[in-house]
């Protein structure tokens, strides 16, 4: 089932459940992959690809995690955790996370693959390690193992 399909579904039974937060974050999530599809009409691409599908839900999440973060540091939790429900809506839709012991082990292969051994050499890793985790970690946890593992 498509993405688009997944979404129908959900909007169906938010309305039906009238659950409001989820009904509006999947509205929202449905109103981005609209609009995406428009902006790909020019190139002749009528739907989006499973890829860019996840790197749309990806940015949604990232947004959502940087909200909470600003409205934590505001001390405003009642709108942090409306985004903290958001997240975890869009995350419903999103391929399982990897836990930090699974996006270590890769991020260690990556740092032997290419020959990694100093700060100087985080740009060599993140490339690989990004196109490898994409949509499976979160690039902030990601670039920050990273940075541990290179010692900066």
């Amino acid at each position: 089932m498509s993405l688009k399909e997944r979404i129908d579904q959900q909007i169906k039974a938010a309305m039906k459940a009238k659950d409001k937060i989820r009904l509006e974050t999947v509205r929202s999530i449905k109103k981005q992959i609209l609009e995406t599809e428009v902006s790909l009409r020019p190139s002749g691409q009528e739907t989006l690809t499973e890829a860019q599908e996840l790197e749309l839900l990806s940015k949604l999440a990232k947004q959502r995690r940087e909200s909470i973060e600003q409205y934590e540091q505001a001390n405003r939790p009642d709108l942090a955790e409306r985004e903290a429900t958001e997240l975890a809506i869009i995350e419903e839709f999103l391929p399982r996370q990897l836990d930090d012991a699974q996006v270590s082990a890769i991020v260690d292969e990556i740092i032997a693959r290419v020959g990694a051994s100093s700060p100087k050499d985080m740009g060599k890793v993140m490339g690989p390690a990004m196109q490898q985790l994409k949509g499976k970690a979160d690039g902030k946890k990601v670039q920050d193992m990273v940075k541990a593992k290179l010692g900066s």
